[in-house]
């Protein structure tokens, strides 16, 4: 179960933290997060397009990315690298609408260095967590912005631990301040949707 091809079946899907967001509405807002099969596999490996929104604002996504779903040369060992796009706006909504997605190339990525986890896995589950020493760094409004990467994921649910921080102080700012977001897997995309 510790395949390549596991990681990319257990990340690809729809997701949603409706559960934690009712049980725990102070800290938790409701959330959709989409990981769907990007249509260009970069240098011949597994690709996912990211994205999120708020529960009730369906039409207002962000945080859109891609990952790059890489093998190393030790066993249940893998890496995500992250791509930003060079217009956002291009692809906002690909989570709704994946036929957003088939008009990028690989001019409209950015990679974004720093942004790479180590993926290991162990009691039933694939583990992410930044690279040593490493700072994941983007641009957003014209400001550049720092966030600690991470993740969970087993056959139907995702833990996010990404969180934004002050890249000063190291402050966290947004994201899994209070803990991971907990999302529970609602729909499996298949690697043509």
């Amino acid at each position: 179960m510790s395949t390549l091809a596991t990681l990319t079946q257990w990340l690809t899907g729809e997701f949603d933290n409706q559960a934690q967001a009712f049980n725990q509405p102070i800290w938790f807002v409701h959330l959709r997060l989409w990981h769907r099969p990007f249509p260009i596999a970069i240098d011949g490996h597994p690709t996912l397009f990211a994205e999120q929104a708020n529960a009730l604002y369906l039409n207002n996504p962000y945080r859109q990315r891609v990952w790059v779903l890489k093998p190393t040369e030790q066993p249940a060992q893998f890496q995500a690298q992250y791509f930003g796009f060079r217009q956002p706006d291009r692809v906002r909504g690909a989570g709704l609408n994946p036929e957003l997605l088939k008009r990028i190339t690989l001019e409209d990525l950015e990679l974004l260095p720093g942004c790479c986890l180590s993926i290991q896995f162990q009691n039933d589950c694939f583990t992410a967590s930044p690279e040593p020493d490493t700072k994941c760094c983007f641009q957003y409004n014209g400001e550049t912005r720092q966030v600690v990467l991470g993740f969970e994921v087993s056959v139907d649910r995702f833990l996010s631990l990404d969180r934004g921080v002050d890249s000063t102080t190291g402050q966290a700012l947004w994201g899994a301040v209070m803990g991971a977001y907990e999302f529970q897997k609602i729909k499996q995309y298949s690697s043509q949707e």
